[in-house]
Parts: C-alpha cells; structure tokens; sequence
C-alpha cells in the first residue's frame, strides 16, 4: 500500500471513531433529560374540573364559569344532568366520572349538589366537591325534606306537569314563567331571566324525593357558595349544609344562579379546590 493511501484510512478511521464518539453523546444526552422533562409535567398536572348544572336549567348555565377555568389551562366537563331522579342522575355523573383519567374536582350547582354527593362516593380520583348555592343532604335526607326544614317560595313557583316516556311516567316541574325572575334569577335583568324560563329543563318529583343513601362530603374536602340573595335555596339552608360538612365558605351579594351573574367569583371558588387537589394529587 503507497503512503498516500496509508494516510487516507487512517482518516478515514479516525473520522469514523469521532462520529461514533458523538452518538454515543447524543445518545446519553437525550437518556439523561427526558426523565427530567417528565417529572416537570406529573408535578404541574391539572385535576379535570366537571360541572354539574341543577333543575331548571342546562350545562350553559357554567358557560362563563368554563371560559376562565380554560383560561387557566384546566380541562373542563359539563355533562347533561338527566334530572329524572337523584338514583339514576347520581349513576349517570358517576359513569361520566369514570371515563376520567387523573384527579377529579366537582362542582354541582342547586340540586346538581345533591347529584355529586352521591356520584363522588366511593370514587379515589375524585379529590374536592364544590357546592354552588347547592342542596348537600346527608343520608336519609332529601331536597324535599331540606326545604321542609328551611322554607322558600319556590314550592308556590313551579307547576306540575305529568309526563310518559316507553318505559315510565311521572311528573315534572317547571318554573312558572313569571316566577322564574323574582324566585330564581332575582340578581339578573327580567329579559334574561325570561330567557331562562322560555329554555327550562324540567326536574321529575323524583330528583328532590329520593333521599340520600351516600355523603360523599363527609369523606372528600369541600367547599360552598353560598347567595345571600338565594330566592330558591334559603341562604340559612346553604349555611346549615356548609357549616356541617366542615365546607370552607364564601358567601357573596347574588341569587341562585350565581354561576350566570358572579362567574368570576364561582370560578374562584373552584380554583381553590383546584388548587388542593393538585397538591394532594
């Protein structure tokens, strides 16, 4: 072999064991950072935040309550709450819970309340129950036997309308259309409450009879809102509730609907229980 070509493989080997040398440091590079990169994004994980809407009304009631959760890069859910009794809703909010992977925040607004008491038992991934001018009964109770105890106008509000399906029957309320302002949105203008009662959902009887056979705010922490102005639920009732299941409460100048008329400060309500869950999570 001449000189010449002596020298050309020796470069040519020497070329090959520096670029072997550098895979090997790219390789180790990017085995050393992304385990790092992982542990960042499980520490700064956001819970799932599910909104659960009460009678009379839909999931739209939480649209300005969802623009500032999203806002804030949490992933939210307002399901469909059925409103044919608190059994089969309850099961209905606990099967969309568990299509949920990671931590569970739930909010429940009025009788949707009553509805995530009993959805969130037994559930691990659910780690904070909010209450939005919410019924909270305790087992044996019911939204009936609540208001019984803590009286409003809203039984002279509502009017009962039978209703069939293929399977069943019962009865529904609504709102009588001219009490939907001074009993249930009291803190909006006319026109909007008039909206609200023309776009209704009816709750059958069974939503506020059946009673409770599960508390789950006994076991997971909790937070209330509670409306001074609340026409629907009495603001004692909210108290009474609260103050029993060891609620961390905020109460504020607004009707039932204060997730229509206050979002910010339901939202920040919510971010609070949040906020614990990512910490306990």
């Amino acid at each position: 072999m001449t000189v010449p070509a002596i020298r050309g493989s020796l470069l040519r080997r020497r070329a090959l064991r520096v670029a072997t040398a550098g895979c090997a440091v790219a390789t180790l590079s990017a085995l050393t950072t992304i385990p790092v990169a992982a542990n960042d994004g499980a520490n700064t994980a956001k819970p799932t935040v599910v909104l659960v809407h009460g009678a009379f009304a839909d999931s739209s009631s939480w649209n300005g309550v969802i623009e500032r959760l999203q806002r804030r890069g949490y992933t939210v859910m307002a399901p469909a709450n059925p409103l044919r009794g608190l059994y089969s809703d309850s099961a209905y909010i606990a099967s969309v819970l568990k299509t949920i992977k990671g931590p569970i925040v739930l909010a429940g607004h009025s009788y949707g309340g009553a509805v995530i008491s009993t959805a969130a038992a037994r559930n691990l991934q659910v780690k904070s129950l909010i209450y939005i001018n919410a019924q909270m009964p305790d087992v044996g109770e019911s939204g009936m036997s609540l208001s019984a105890r803590f009286p409003t106008s809203l039984g002279t509000a509502t009017n009962s309308v039978p209703y069939r399906t293929a399977d069943t029957s019962g009865t529904d309320l609504y709102l009588k259309r001219d009490k939907v302002h001074q009993v249930f949105a009291n803190c909006l203008p006319e026109s909007q409450a008039k909206l609200l009662g023309v776009t209704q959902r009816p709750a059958a009887t069974t939503a506020f009879s059946e009673t409770a056979r599960v508390a789950a705010w006994k076991e997971i922490p909790s937070w209330a809102l509670v409306g001074r102005q609340d026409m629907t639920i009495s603001p004692e009732q909210e108290r009474f509730e609260a103050e029993r299941a060891h609620s961390h409460t905020k109460e504020i100048d607004s009707c039932h609907v204060s997730l229509i008329a206050r979002p910010d400060a339901v939202a920040d309500l919510i971010l609070q229980g949040a906020t614990a869950a990512a910490g306990g999570s």
